[in-house]
């Protein structure tokens, strides 16, 4: 029964000193060995073997790309208005060395000085130019950060300001100055349609007219060409028919009863040659008077 108990107890050495020397370490991770407490070497990715009671593996260490978010911080800008600005930090362990011996609490010290670089940062911009310049800011806390970390082993990749509240006084003023600016706008690109259709309309009635005009005038002009061509047909046809005074007359009476129809019509000018020739046709119809004497 003892000889099972020294047995077992050996054995169990036996697995604790195995689990001691051998160390699997994953992917992404790096651990960082102490031999006699100084600093030995860094263990990478894979299996590898430390000194049982000699060698101390320290907690392993995330090489990744990790993102932390801070509480919001009350921050005044250079008009003295107090904001809430909640950030964002991207950073990557590069240095598993330093990392370990160069900062005690790497998140926290980061917390802190992005604290201290956004008050500085953000002092020296009013609240408008803490609202629209974003990435203003958050280059020049990129580059402050980064520099201050690389000796700790840590490379600071992005930072994000996740929001910016100002104060509800000034939110609330913000908000109606917006609303008046849309507003105006509104009422801007309102008078600028109303403009547009007015000279819209001005100009198709414009176009009319022209059109009208031109319409009229071509109407005028084939009229007037359609009379020239018809007085001209008329004077042709009756040169070439040659008619005597007597046929003109005769057309000219044929054409009083249409002439007569008009009420403005008042006075008529009959040419002395119309008279002559009437005077003709009379003679032809009635006989002379001496032959109605002797008739008689």
């Amino acid at each position: 029964m003892a000889v099972l108990i020294v047995l077992a107890v050996i054995a169990l050495f036996v697995l604790i000193l195995l689990a001691k020397t051998v160390r699997v370490i994953p992917q992404a991770r790096a651990g960082v060995v102490e031999r006699l407490g100084r600093y030995s070497r860094t263990l990478t990715p894979g299996l590898t073997i430390v000194v049982p009671f000699v060698d101390r593996v320290k907690p392993l260490l995330d090489l990744r790309e990790q993102a932390v978010t801070f509480e919001p911080q009350p921050v005044i800008t250079e008009d003295n208005l107090v904001v809430n600005i909640d950030t964002v930090i991207y950073f990557q362990i590069t240095d598993p060395k330093s990392a370990t011996y160069e900062i005690a609490n790497p998140v926290n010290a980061i917390d802190l000085l992005t604290v201290t670089t956004l008050r500085n940062v953000i002092g020296g911009m009013t609240l408008e130019q803490t609202l629209t310049s974003r990435e203003t800011i958050n280059d020049q806390l990129r580059g402050i950060l980064d520099e201050a970390t690389g000796k700790w082993g840590i490379r600071v990749h992005r930072v994000e300001l996740k929001a910016v509240d100002p104060p509800p006084s000034i939110k609330d003023t913000m908000e109606k100055q917006m609303r008046a600016d849309r507003e105006k706008r509104a009422a801007i690109l309102q008078a600028e349609g109303i403009k547009q259709s007015q000279i819209l309309t001005a100009e198709g009635e414009k176009q009319s007219a022209i059109l009208k005009a031109e319409g009229q005038k071509q109407a005028a002009i084939l009229a007037a060409e359609g009379q020239s061509k018809a007085i001209e047909t008329v004077f042709k046809a009756i040169h070439e028919g040659n008619p005597d005074p007597q046929l003109l007359a005769y057309q000219y009476l044929q054409v009083l009863p249409q002439i007569a129809q008009g009420d403005a019509n008042k006075v008529w000018v009959i040419p002395s040659e119309l008279t002559r020739a009437l005077g003709g046709i009379s003679d032809r119809i009635l006989p002379p008077s001496g032959e109605n004497s002797a008739t008689t």
